[in-house]
């Protein structure tokens, strides 16, 4: 079957975050060991490379993206000075995290954001599934959207995908009820379906309703925290309690008609 035209996915530029976030503070660091060989004044060794990762964060794409730049290197600093013995390349233990937490291959996808508690309570008044259903968080995380889902389908077949191993042992510690597994979002099948939950970025979501499109059966749901998919009408929205929505979409899926050209008035 041929995928219509408006839900085929058109490949983005890919999002290198947080590879340039390590870069500006790479560069800090440097700066701050230059002036510390040049035996600059101490004012000079906070105040200059901490200018220069603000310039590198005016370059963010977000604004959070910007905080964690421009805040990275005084943070940093701060912390080998509370460390005492440690040398201030301990700042890097930090860095070696972030690479187990969000490995390379998902720096495309959404970056650790959980699920807030209590934003799918009374989602089954919209979605409405059987005893068995078969139920997948695709990016699970720490899998506060499974204990989300498992609150709200207790009788359901609950499942998660996260690329980062360290992420999965510890869903899996706090979703023992789950089947969670070290997969690739999107090359796992989401055929055997009843809902697929996704809380990614707003980039990620035609590539998403492509791929539901493709491979849910007729009657499943995909549901959305906060991001709708910009070229499908939902069938319903689900409020959250801290006024997040949940945007829920229906195989077959509900195309948006395009807008047509208003028409000009010739004098």
């Amino acid at each position: 079957m041929t995928t219509p035209r408006h839900l085929r996915y058109r490949p983005q530029k890919t999002d290198i975050w947080p590879l340039p976030a390590l870069l500006a503070w790479a560069a800090a660091w440097a700066l701050f060991a230059a002036l510390v060989a040049l035996d600059a004044p101490t004012w000079q060794l906070f105040v200059m490379p901490t200018a220069l990762g603000a310039l590198f964060a005016m370059g963010g794409a977000t604004r959070w993206r910007r905080w964690l730049v421009a805040a990275g290197f005084p943070l940093s600093l701060a912390a080998s000075g509370l460390a005492g013995a440690l040398p201030p390349l301990a700042w890097l233990l930090p860095l070696a995290v972030l690479a187990l937490v969000y490995p390379m291959r998902s720096w495309r996808d959404a970056p650790l954001f959980p699920t807030p508690k209590g934003a799918l309570a009374g989602l089954s008044r919209h979605v409405t599934l059987p005893p068995a259903a078969r139920v997948i968080d695709a990016g699970c995380g720490l899998g506060d959207g499974l204990r989300e889902l498992h609150r709200e389908y207790p009788q359901a077949r609950l499942e998660g995908l996260e690329w980062s191993w360290l992420l999965v042992w510890a869903c899996r510690w706090r979703c023992r009820w789950a089947l969670v597994r070290r997969r690739d979002l999107w090359a796992a099948d989401w055929s055997g379906y009843d809902l697929v939950y996704l809380f990614q970025r707003p980039e990620s979501m035609a590539r998403a309703v492509a791929k539901a499109s493709r491979e849910l059966r007729r009657g499943a749901w995909m549901a959305s925290l906060e991001f709708p998919a910009s070229d499908l009408r939902p069938r319903a929205v689900h409020a959250c309690a801290d006024g997040r929505s949940v945007w829920l979409y229906r195989v077959p899926f509900d195309a948006v008609a395009p807008r047509r050209p208003a028409a000009q008035t010739v004098i």
